[in-house]
């Protein structure tokens, strides 16, 4: 069983700002987000599936949702409750890659899990609420790839890193 995360931050490590991504990026979503959890069940919070257009499920994907309402209920989607509920659920795929995609507190609690983290790092910085753990100032981290920096049509650019746990 393998735990990754994937996440777009600025360049201080910022994930959102009032609820919503900081900006959309199709060429990340495309090539990258969709590239790799294609297949593979993704774990997010419930204030993350609002932010997805029409808050419909990703398709293609096992949809767990992690949240503390024990009456959600959601067509099509694997609803969980804690941390632990989803390590368990887990255990029982242990060929499985399972890919954490937000939001922050959600990231932030499966940090202990993760043994690859993709990073697209965007050159710039936005106004921000919500941040992802700065990986390259955690001693158990060491980034071992970089893609080439990508223009986007949004008028950012950004590189594609992937980091793993020493």
């Amino acid at each position: 069983m393998s735990i990754c995360a994937i996440v777009a931050v600025d360049e201080n490590w910022a994930i959102g700002n009032l609820g919503q991504l900081l900006v959309r990026i199709p060429e990340d979503l495309k090539l990258n987000f969709k590239v790799k959890t294609l297949g593979h069940p993704v774990i997010y919070g419930r204030k993350t599936m609002e932010t997805f257009p029409g808050s419909h499920l990703l398709p293609g994907r096992e949809n767990i949702i992690l949240t503390r309402n024990p009456d959600l209920s959601i067509e099509g989607a694997t609803i969980m409750h804690s941390v632990e509920e989803v390590l368990d659920y887990m255990a029982k795929k242990p060929d499985e890659t399972f890919f954490v995609i937000g939001g922050e507190e959600i990231y932030t609690q499966f940090l202990p899990y993760y043994d690859t983290c993709y990073i697209t790092k965007i050159h710039r910085s936005f106004e921000a609420d919500a941040y992802f753990p700065n990986l390259d100032k955690l001693s158990d981290w060491t980034w071992t790839n970089r893609e080439e920096t990508i223009h986007s049509v949004t008028g950012v650019s950004f590189d594609i890193w992937t980091y793993t746990r020493i």
